[in-house]
């Protein structure tokens, strides 16, 4: 018989790569999992930020701060005007990469120095998840400092938004760069981790809502999110054999300090005020508010546990109902 009581229980001492994760729903996630005794390497923008978040991790124990900016959250200054940087990786807007087109706005691309560790064994890196060497030297950091790892929650992404009739080249890579080449050089460093130490890990991306379903004004940003979900279900296929258990997150509209700075570019695009926009959103949601970051973490959690040892494969919708395919 299961003991519910339980669930979460046995992610005590496990060890967890998040990506994006100083600021939004990648802060929640650290937050959350370590609240459940997991040690946890956060990878962002830069290592200063990273380590501002690892640090408020603190035993495991403290509250998220999932709306809370950190150096790689400044948005880039506009360009043609139909564009501009979203929130998360994995709501309708994604978690912005610094660099990107005129226009595209905040980030998770990083420069490889030192992180540092607290008494929980916690500590942040910088990481742009778009970069080989990037991705490479932070895993190599994270097995130096604890051998090995268990989870890897590959949260960072991008969002611009335009119409499709005006985007851009590099709007289109840009998300793609991050979105789906992240998503790919990071699973692969852990997947060859997991199945060279014969090891039984978990991989929990980010994708979205828009991976569901096509969003007007995010095309480039809906396809890049498909690609993510098409990517986990084959990994899913291939390291089966292995143990090794590969998901997904669908959020739908999630409240950070980003997705109110998508809010105001959409008003623009849509000719609404910011207000109607998120009215907009809260009608499209049966559950009737916006989702928080915090909604996101624990169905990550749950997918991180042994209470989800036989899915796979799976994108799972955290929407409010939004979507219910």
């Amino acid at each position: 018989m299961n003991d519910f009581s339980r669930i979460g229980s046995d992610l005590e001492g496990r060890r967890a790569i998040v990506t994006g994760g100083a600021t939004g729903i990648g802060l929640a996630i650290a937050t959350t999992l370590a609240a459940h005794g997991v040690m946890v390497a956060i990878a962002d923008l830069s290592a200063e930020g990273a380590e501002g978040a690892a640090a408020k991790l603190g035993n495991g124990r403290g509250a998220s701060d999932s709306g809370a900016g950190s150096a790689g959250e400044a948005g880039v200054a506009g360009g043609a005007g139909n564009t501009g940087g979203a929130g998360d990786a994995g709501g309708i807007g994604g978690t912005g990469v610094a660099g990107g087109p005129a226009g595209s706005g905040s980030g998770h691309r990083g420069t490889e120095t030192a992180g540092t560790t607290d008494g929980a064994g916690h500590f942040g890196l910088g990481m742009d998840v778009s970069r080989r060497e990037s991705v490479e030297a932070g895993f190599a950091q994270v097995l130096e400092r604890w051998g090995g790892y268990d989870i890897l929650i590959a949260n960072a992404g991008v969002s611009t938004m335009n119409r499709a009739v005006d985007l851009t080249d590099e709007e289109w890579d840009f998300n793609f760069n991050v979105n789906t080449r992240g998503i790919f050089l990071t699973n692969q460093a852990a997947a060859r981790h997991f199945t060279g130490a014969g090891h039984k890990g978990v991989i929990v991306n980010t994708a979205s809502l828009a991976a569901k379903v096509g969003a007007p004004l995010l095309a480039h940003y809906s396809a890049s999110k498909f690609a993510v979900l098409g990517w986990t279900q084959a990994l899913a296929r291939e390291l089966a054999p292995a143990g090794v258990r590969v998901n997904a997150v669908c959020p739908g509209f999630v409240r950070t300090s980003m997705q109110t700075r998508e809010i105001e570019w959409e008003s623009k695009l849509r000719g609404m005020t910011p207000a109607e926009i998120e009215a907009d959103y809260i009608a499209q949601t049966p559950l009737g508010r916006i989702e928080t970051p915090e909604d996101v973490a624990g169905v990550v959690a749950f997918l991180c546990s042994d209470a989800a040892r036989f899915m796979t494969g799976q994108g799972i919708n955290v929407t409010g109902g939004v979507y219910m395919g």
